[in-house]
């Protein structure tokens, strides 16, 4: 299972406009075969700073989530949102457990 983790950032004003993007972004990664979780919060403290977390069956369903429509137009969307500083990292971990 492959867990991604970290942040992007945005300018505070361009959240509301982001929102309905990033909805989208989440919902259509969620459908896709090997996507196990997919999730973006913000940050209680630093407006403009958004978590993500990722979790996918296996490094096939992430290339092809890579290769998806829905991360094509997410990308695009980046310049207009202002979306920079991405600090995102890949782990390779076993199966989770309940603790």
């Amino acid at each position: 299972m492959l867990l991604i983790v970290g942040t992007v950032r945005l300018p505070a004003e361009n959240l509301t406009a982001a929102r309905d993007v990033m909805a989208l972004m989440i919902e259509a990664s969620r459908a896709e075969d090997g996507c196990l979780g997919y999730s973006y919060a913000e940050d209680v403290l630093e407006p403009g700073l958004i978590h993500v977390k990722e979790f996918w069956r296996d490094q096939a369903a992430l290339d092809r989530h890579f290769a998806s429509e829905h991360i094509a137009a997410w990308r695009e969307a980046w310049p207009r949102l202002g979306i920079h500083d991405r600090d995102l990292t890949v782990y390779d971990i076993g199966e989770g457990r309940v603790t």
